[in-house]
Order: structure tokens, then C-alpha cells, then sequence
């Protein structure tokens, strides 16, 4: 049996709002991914939700097909006990445009994609669309497309509507990849998406290069009313994009906190310094930790630090290893090929939303030139340098996907 306690890879779950992304989630992770309050007071996901699952392998079903492939601990097919084949984790994206950033921020980890299309609304939807510019942005390649509620509008509509998916992404990026019809909520035809998943190869990662992590979760694990000496320390989740982390690390935290005590101050932030006691992938305990899948790190830091996801787009490493944080960026500038957008040449004060990594900030032009934008950061960020920083626009009242950059 095959040792699987960290994922080889991260998927997301990208499309528009209420498409079944979290649904579907949930049917090969058996985890409702929605555990935020308010996610939950108003059936929306709103922050990223993730959640590990183990595919397993019927290797006594012959040739190579969707019934050979299952979460459960039996196969669909013959009585054979399958084997586990693959760990992933799944990252689940808001659809809602207003949550875009928070998209953005969740892709920025991503090496594979499931775009999730909804057959009870035409082909494309808003969403949809900016998601798969996204991908193309971003330059993943290795693309799912699920075509959701296929039960709900009947054989031929989901028929008509298939037609619908297969001219939206010809010619783009997602051209060639797979449409998987599902009933997420009865179970049905998942196996055939676990069979596409189980067929990407993963990815070839960087082990010897200085660790780095980008920071998506941060929270505090003592319940309420915990005694003093009883007390651990904050724990920070993301994904390592190359290198390796052990227990024992020194590691820093970059930008770090907000160091003004005084809220009528400057903001002024300082890196962390703290010590690794502990790595885990999901309810796996690790002592070291390597690029694939959400990895969740024990700190000595004071938990009100991490509480709420306050270390969100932070960058880990080892100490002194990492990018110094930065309050302005010169990049390179490349616009998105988009008829929904004006054309419109950016202004000196223009307020942009980047997402740079995990980290999604204000920013303000200062210089526009042609291919070159100049902007001041209303907060400092760490930002590797072969970062794409994804750079929104306000467009009447709404924020859209202009295009990205690289820095300069």
C-alpha cells in the first residue's frame, strides 16, 4: 500500500457563483468546504476552502477506466478492495465577482484546475469567463471542465448545453481539455472525474533551492477559556512551491505584522521570526514537508496574530532567505484581450487591486506608460519575483480583470 501523507498536487475549483463548485467539493472529499459563518448564514463560499482526498484504484478491474477509480473503501465495480493511487487537496474559489481577489489569491497556488460550469444557465457566464482568463493568465494548463446539474435541466437541454461549453473554450486554453457531465449531489459520474484527475502527472517540483510558502490559511487552534500553560502557538497553512521545510526550521514570515500600536500611525510591518514545532498535511503529521498539496505549520507565534487569517499573502522561508517586502512595484504590464472592458489608458492616482501571490492589496498608480506601471502599495508585500501579479480595475462600480504584470 502506497504512503500517502502529503498531496502530490493542488487542484481548484474555479466558475461562476453557485455553479457546484463547493458541491462538488464535497463529493470527492466527502468536507463541506463552507465553514465560515457567514459563508454559511449566506450559502456562499466566501473565503478559500480546502480539503484533502485520497483516490483509490481498482488495479482487478482490467483495463483502465472510471469505475477503476473511487474515494470510498470499495470498488464500484467487483469486490475488490482498490488500492490509494493519489493524494490531492482541493482548494474551492468564490464565483461572485465581488470576491474575485479572493479567487485570485487561491489560484496563485493552484497546478491544476476543475472549471465548474452549471448546465442551468447559458455558456459563459460573467464569472466563468473572468475564471478561465484567469487560468490562461496564470499559464496552468492542466484543465478539468465539469459540467454541473446535468439532472436537473433534463438530457437534451444538458446536451445543448454541452455544445455550449465545448464553443466557449475553443481556441482558449482549455480547448482540449475534458468535459465530465456530474450529478455532484447523487454521486453520479464523479468516478469519470477522479479518472481525469488520477491521469494528470504531477508536477516536477524545485527540492534544492531555498523553501518557500505562500501563506492562505493562518487561525488559532485554543478553544476558547483554554488555560495559560496549556496555550500552543498560532499555525499558518498554505502551499510550498519549492524547497523543503522540517520541523526545528527557523523560519520568517515576511511582511509580518502591523507593528503600530497606535491606530492613528502609519502602518509600519516587521517580519516574524519564529521556530517550526510542527508540520501536518490534514490529520498527518509530518516531519518534513515538501512542495504538493496544503501544508499547515505549528509556530511559537502568539496566536492573536494568526487568528482570522491575519497572516494571509505572507511569504515563508528560512530566515533571511526570503524577498525583502516592498511599499511600491515597477511591472511590466500586459492587458487582457477582453470586448466587456473599455480600453482606456490607466490614470496617475488610478486605484488597482493586485494579487500578488496570496496576497490581494491596494495599489495607485503612479506612472503609466505604455508597458510599464509604477504603483504604490497601500501596505508593504514580499513578492517573489517570478510572481504574475494579477491587476483589477474598477469599471462602473465594478472590479474586473484588466490583465497582469510581472516585475520589471
Amino acid at each position: 500500500m502506497r504512503d500517502l501523507k502529503q498531496s502530490e498536487f493542488n487542484i481548484g475549483t474555479l466558475g461562476h457563483v453557485d455553479h457546484g463548485k463547493t458541491t462538488l467539493t464535497k463529493a470527492i472529499t466527502g468536507v463541506w468546504t463552507d465553514r465560515h459563518s457567514e459563508s454559511l448564514k449566506r450559502s456562499m463560499t466566501i473565503k478559500l476552502g480546502y480539503a484533502d482526498a485520497i483516490i483509490k484504484k481498482c488495479e482487478g478491474c482490467g483495463e483502465d477506466g472510471p469505475g477503476m477509480y473511487t474515494v470510498g473503501e470499495s470498488c464500484m465495480d467487483c469486490e475488490n478492495k482498490p488500492e490509494p493511487f493519489r493524494r490531492i487537496s482541493l482548494l474551492d474559489s468564490p464565483g461572485h465577482e465581488t470576491l474575485m481577489a479572493t479567487a485570485i489569491a487561491g489560484s496563485s497556488i493552484i497546478d491544476a484546475v476543475m472549471l465548474v460550469i452549471s448546465s442551468t444557465e447559458p455558456c459563459p457566464m460573467p464569472q466563468t469567463r473572468e475564471h478561465l482568463m484567469l487560468i490562461s493568465t496564470l499559464g496552468i494548463k492542466k484543465i478539468i471542465v465539469v459540467q454541473t446539474k446535468v439532472d436537473i435541466v433534463g438530457r437534451e437541454k444538458a446536451k445543448a448545453h454541452y455544445e455550449q461549453i465545448k464553443k466557449f473554450v475553443s481556441g482558449t486554453v482549455a480547448e482540449s481539455a475534458p468535459i465530465v457531465p456530474v450529478m455532484a449531489n447523487k454521486n453520479v459520474n464523479v468516478d469519470a472525474v477522479l479518472q481525469q484527475i488520477a491521469a494528470i502527472e504531477p508536477p516536477k517540483h524545485d527540492l534544492s533551492s531555498d523553501p518557500l510558502m505562500y501563506i492562505a490559511r493562518s487561525f488559532d487552534v485554543n478553544k476558547p477559556g483554554t488555560p495559560i500553560k496549556d496555550l500552543v502557538g498560532g499555525v499558518a497553512g498554505g502551499s510550498i512551491v519549492r524547497g523543503k521545510f522540517k520541523i526545528g526550521d527557523e523560519i520568517e514570515i515576511s511582511p509580518g505584522i502591523n507593528a503600530a500600536r497606535d491606530k492613528a500611525k502609519k502602518e509600519s510591518y516587521e517580519p516574524i521570526i519564529t521556530t517550526i514545532e510542527s508540520l501536518s498535511s490534514g490529520t498527518d503529521q509530518l516531519q518534513e514537508a515538501l512542495p504538493g498539496g496544503l501544508i499547515a505549520f505549528g509556530t511559537t507565534i502568539d496566536p492573536a496574530f494568526t487568528k482570522t487569517d491575519s497572516l494571509v499573502g505572507n511569504l515563508v522561508g528560512h530566515a533571511g532567505k526570503l524577498p525583502q517586502p516592498v511599499n511600491s512595484l515597477t511591472l511590466k504590464y500586459n492587458m487582457l484581450k477582453r470586448e466587456d472592458i473599455p480600453k482606456q489608458a490607466f490614470k496617475n492616482g488610478e486605484p488597482v487591486i493586485l494579487g500578488i501571490g496570496t496576497a490581494t492589496t491596494v495599489g495607485y498608480v503612479k506612472v503609466a506608460k505604455k508597458s510599464t506601471l509604477e504603483i504604490d502599495l497601500k501596505r508593504p508585500v514580499c513578492a517573489d519575483p517570478k510572481t504574475k501579479i494579477s491587476i483589477l480595475r474598477n469599471f462602473a462600480q465594478r472590479w474586473r480583470l484588466s490583465g497582469f504584470g510581472t516585475i520589471a
